[in-house]
């Protein structure tokens, strides 16, 4: 009952349950201490409803976003608490001209709210810049100051909670019948309220002196002219968060390792909240219209992670030549997609990904398809350099519930909380790393995914109980702290102000950070795995520790068919398939590539015990040939380095974009290539 409910409202923690079912209480215990009258009820109450809703904003912001969906935002718990403090002032008999006046003051707060949103509409409007920048030099575009965050940051948290003064002052009165009090309380609340519209309305002026959008873009080409991009890593998704944007910052370090020069374009606005750290020069062009004035013409490849309708914004470019390059090659039918035949071509890592387009009859010329291999992977450490733990370690890695029922590989609904139930009675250490995805279209993944992270928390505890699991090491997280701060800053995420300030403040890249962002990450892994211990269950979440670094801690990796699996062959440690449907071996082989070199796990895991003993008796892993060749078949030959075989392609797509440009150029048109030597130096 509890569980589902907990589910039901998207609450994550057992302690943000607990914060829900307070405010709820509070939120019914108002009117019936009002009407009864109960005053002390009532301030007991009326706390412990401010405490709780402003901690949940904080912890559980999807269940405020659901309670909103009720017609009970934020607005409207308070106009209720205020409301019913009046009614227990009317039950108290309190005197006429108290009520009268706490009625004119919340109302003239209340219309001090609308006008306050109506000039932050203004401003912000103003200031909304047809595009956004990182580690460019803007500062010639004019772009006036941001407003100060007191007044336009979260003001309506602030401006609301302005009628702390008049609440408390009311219910001084009430109790001590010191009206001066709500007097005082009544002129504090009114008077910060006034104070802060007319701090605002200051504001309406400098806003207004916000170029207009064909001088902000002609600031923009003027960088881009000196810069004269040669690549461009093109991202759009109607639904970007940090979910998404790994899409782009897998790519990222890629980038940076061109001879030619890059430069990311991004569609969306929130793509900014979640870039990682690069000294690439980023723009962010929300509108198709304002994206066709950028001036581009020294670009010659624009590489595509994602398939996305607003990629036809950009596949316009006839002067470029366009790659699809996807975020990972896997079995799912996302990695061999038809629409993909609208781009020039489709770098795969291997010959793997070449046959798995070439199942699609009549759609995808096989010259289009370029091997490149996974630059990526190069932080997994390969199986004979991998020193064992105390305990095996296996990494659960389920994917997602998928779009889709006829793209839905996720193993955790059919069979997720039995398989850790099964590695849990065979006494291995379990990592488990969720898809980021995890529960957005399926409750019953969302109840599976919450149900494995209570098992692995219970068995911690059981052990740390019975004396044979170690505590936490002390002392690790503040430094760890530390450091995932000075990442944030690295990564620019950190910034204050809107898009107009950050762009506005926007400078050229540091060219040192990528040593430091390298080192402070080691570190950091470092901290947390001892910090942890060799013994303890983990659930991994967020961006850190990264998944090749969940693949370095492993002796065994079980996933469901997803680009994960394809990754993990690089360190040639065995891994798990999860064969849900229980379909023959040979069968299931036949339908996905990478089950070339896997152990094939039934739906009632009655193979795991024998599928342990690769990693518990190393001499007896029968898979491990087989694994070695599906590595070179899934992501290439080891030399050439990916990273060779990847600029090398991008190098010769690009002359050939040259050679297209200077065989349709106008009569007497000369196109002078860029040389070596005028090219960026990005190292």
């Amino acid at each position: 009952m509890v569980r589902p409910l907990r589910a039901a409202l998207r609450i994550h923690t057992w302690g943000g349950f607990a914060l829900a079912l307070l405010l709820g209480a509070s939120y019914a215990a108002l009117p019936l201490f009002a009407l009864l009258p109960h005053l002390w009820g009532f301030i007991a109450a009326s706390a412990v409803s401010y405490v709780t809703d402003a901690w949940l904003h904080r912890v559980e912001p999807a269940f405020i976003r659901r309670v909103a969906t009720f017609r009970l935002d934020r607005i409207m718990r308070f106009l209720l608490r205020d409301a019913l403090l009046l009614v227990l002032a009317v039950r108290m008999d309190a005197p006429e001209p108290v009520l009268v006046a706490g009625l004119l003051v919340l109302g003239a707060q209340f219309g001090i709210l609308v006008l306050y949103t109506a000039l932050h509409r203004v401003i912000h409007r103003k200031r909304t810049l047809p595009i956004a920048v990182r580690n460019m030099d803007m500062s010639d575009a004019g772009i006036p100051k941001a407003p100060l965050p007191l007044l336009y940051r979260r003001y309506l948290r602030r401006l609301l909670h302005l009628d702390l003064p008049m609440h408390a002052g009311l219910l001084a009165g009430l109790a001590t019948a010191a009206w001066s009090l709500t007097k005082a309380g009544y002129a504090a609340s009114l008077g910060l309220s006034a104070l802060m519209l007319l701090a605002l309305a200051t504001q309406v002026r400098t806003a207004r002196r916000t170029p207009e959008r064909e001088e902000i873009i002609a600031a923009l080409n003027r960088q881009l002219a000196d810069y004269r991009p040669e690549v461009a890593l093109y991202f759009s998704f109607a639904a970007v968060s940090r979910n998404f944007m790994y899409q782009v910052n897998m790519w990222i370090e890629t980038l940076e390792n061109l001879d030619r020069r890059p430069l990311i374009i991004l569609r969306e606005r929130a793509s900014f909240s979640y870039l990682s750290r690069t000294r690439l020069p980023v723009v962010c062009v929300p509108r198709a219209d304002d994206l066709a004035q950028l001036d581009l013409p020294d670009l010659k490849v624009v590489l595509y992670p994602g398939n996305a309708g607003k990629n036809v914004h950009m596949l316009r470019v006839a002067e470029a030549k366009h790659v699809f390059i996807g975020h990972g090659d896997s079995d799912k039918l996302a990695s061999s997609n038809r629409v993909s035949k609208v781009y020039d071509e489709i770098w795969v890592a291997g010959r793997a990904g070449r046959d798995r387009y070439q199942r699609i009859r009549h759609a995808i010329d096989d010259a289009a398809i370029v091997e490149v291999g996974r630059p990526q992977l190069a932080p997994i450490r390969p199986y004979d350099e991998h020193i064992p733990g105390p305990l095996p370690v296996v990494l659960y890695a389920p994917t997602w519930e998928g779009w889709s029922d006829d793209d839905c590989h996720t193993s955790l609904i059919p069979m997720g909380t039995a398989l850790v139930s099964a590695l849990l009675d065979e006494g291995v250490r379990v990592l488990y790393k969720p898809h980021p995805l995890t529960g957005k279209r399926s409750d019953e993944a969302a109840a599976a995914d919450q149900a494995i992270r209570e098992m692995l928390d219970a068995d911690n505890r059981r052990r740390q109980s019975a004396g044979t699991l170690p505590g936490l090491a002390a002392g690790q997280e503040p430094r760890m702290q530390e450091i995932k701060e000075r990442l944030n800053e690295l990564a620019g995420r950190n910034r204050t102000g809107d898009d107009a300030q950050q762009t506005r403040d926007a400078r050229m890249p540091d060219h040192t950070g990528s040593d430091e962002w390298h080192a402070l990450e080691a570190e950091w892994h470092h901290l947390f795995w001892s910090h942890t211990g060799p013994l303890r269950h983990q659930v991994i979440t967020g961006q850190l520790p990264t998944l090749y670094e969940c693949f370095n801690q492993a002796d065994i990796l079980i996933s469901d068919v997803s680009s994960v699996v394809a990754d993990f062959v690089a360190s040639l440690k065995p891994y798990v398939l999860t064969n849900a449907h229980d379909l023959p071996d040979e069968e299931f082989r036949a339908a996905y590539t990478t089950a070339g070199g896997a152990y094939l796990l039934d739906r009632a895991c009655t193979r795991l015990p024998e599928i342990l003993r690769s990693v518990r008796e190393p001499r007896h892993d029968p898979m491990a040939l087989d694994r070695h060749t599906l590595k070179e078949y899934v992501l290439g030959p080891d030399q050439p380095t990916s990273m060779e075989r990847f600029n090398t392609a991008v190098n010769a797509l690009a002359d050939t974009a040259l050679l297209h440009q200077q065989e349709h150029a106008p009569s007497g048109t000369l196109l002078i290539p860029a040389l070596d030597a005028n090219r960026a130096d990005l190292s």
